[in-house]
């Protein structure tokens, strides 16, 4: 692969972006000679997105920051199918009503991390369902469907992998591919859209869409994806024993955020740094070769830099500093997630694995059970060795419980 001219690409390739690009040198040829409009496709299946798609964001944002015209697409009518890609089954179908709230709550995100307005280099959010609800369905298959073979649809990842562990395969989802691909197409159509970007699960609903905009537009179109991502231990992004790390604050608090990223494993930091934060690559080097305990330093300006652009400066700052009244100075913060009990429940003690689990500490009671009798559960800082053990009023101090979970993770109860 060629050191690309222009800066965009240079990103990609610099700070580890780079899966797979329809054509490498073609794309720069053409961003090294002025602006462009890209975009990327989310689909609306939650009321937030998580760590997992925050890759995805920060590549919308270098665009921009690269004088380009991001372009984020709301899958108002896509979500409606499901993709298929990576699912053993079908997903879940949401009513309309589902949909648009879920849609209300991921367009938040958005405005942190990209500039929208009615400038050139402005973003913009469109709907998909604003073109696929007003389809002709025999005047799209007649347009459109011949574009398409069965036998190029059966070599895609998304139908191969389900059809060879023998799930079935809706044709409601089989015609996924197809509809991203006729987003893409009508991006172009509308507002000169030539660079569709993704995880690299995506890569062959993408390469659908740049040859279907050849052959009906007779478009240049372009597609690049960036790794799926996973933890040095194999853990995917934006997952934890607690659930998924949810972007906005609604979903998961923003000292709960910082404190996945301080969490980051040793050999994660640097790659980390690269993707998620704006930190010049030298000043990412230099935190990167840290040694030993001084890796924790780096951990912090990690969890700094990430929960600052997701939450804002203030937020970045308490949750630091939260974190260094609890685990420097062995203090309470009021910063800390906080869940009530009702105070005639407290009175009568609740099993020390069921109040983990309504902490949110853990997923479910025989998780609480193996981290209670691993020694990872601990009771105002002391572990409790029997996940039968009842938990009451017996156990307030200053008013609250301190529930922890491993060496880091943190709640308070408090009765009400």
């Amino acid at each position: 692969m060629t050191t690309p001219r222009s800066e965009f690409l240079r990103v990609v390739q610099e700070r580890g972006y780079m899966h797979q690009c329809t054509d490498w040198e073609a794309l720069d040829k053409r961003l090294s000679e002025g602006p462009a409009a890209a975009y990327i496709g989310f689909d609306c299946t939650a009321e937030s997105l998580h760590v997992g798609g925050l890759m995805q964001i920060m590549l919308l944002r270098w665009w921009q920051k690269t004088g380009n015209k991001p372009i984020v697409l709301m899958g108002g009518g896509t979500t409606r199918i499901g993709d298929p890609t990576g699912k053993d089954e079908a997903r879940k179908m949401l009513t309309d009503e589902v949909i648009a709230r879920n849609m209300a709550g991921i367009k938040k995100v958005f405005a942190k991390y990209l500039t929208f307005g009615d400038g050139a280099g402005d973003a913009l959010m469109v709907n998909n369902a604003d073109w696929l609800d007003q389809l002709n369905y025999i005047a799209f298959l007649r347009d459109y469907g011949k574009h398409f073979t069965i036998n190029r649809m059966l070599t895609f990842d998304s139908v191969k992998l389900r059809l060879e562990r023998e799930q079935p395969l809706t044709f409601l989802e089989f015609n996924y591919m197809i509809l991203q691909g006729y987003d893409f197409a009508e991006l172009w159509a509308r507002h000169k859209c030539l660079l569709q970007m993704g995880g690299s699960d995506q890569w062959g609903n993408i390469v659908n869409g740049v040859e279907l905009g050849r052959r009906v537009h007779q478009a240049e179109l372009y597609g690049l994806t960036s790794p799926l991502l996973t933890t040095s231990s194999g853990v995917k992004m934006g997952k934890t024993l607690g659930g998924a790390v949810w972007l906005n604050a609604d979903m998961l608090s923003a000292w709960e955020f910082w404190q996945y990223w301080r969490n980051t494993e040793d050999a994660d930091v640097g790659r980390f740094l690269k993707l998620y934060t704006e930190l010049p690559l030298d000043d990412i080097a230099k935190l990167e070769a840290l040694q030993g305990a001084e890796i924790n330093e780096a951990k912090k300006v990690l969890a700094n830099e990430v929960t600052r652009l997701c939450h804002g400066e203030a937020a970045a700052r308490e949750a630091a500093e939260t974190a260094r009244k609890t685990f420097e100075e062995g203090a309470l913060s009021d910063n800390l997630p906080t869940v009530t009990i009702a105070t005639a429940e407290l009175a009568a003690g609740i099993p020390a694995f069921a109040l983990f689990v309504r902490a949110g500490l853990v997923a479910s009671n025989g998780e609480a059970r193996r981290l209670i009798q691993g020694g990872g559960g601990k009771v105002n800082d002391v572990a409790i060795k029997d996940p039968a053990e009842m938990v009451g009023n017996g156990a307030l101090k200053d008013g609250v419980i301190k529930l922890t979970a491993g060496k880091k993770r943190h709640t308070l109860v408090k009765p009400e």
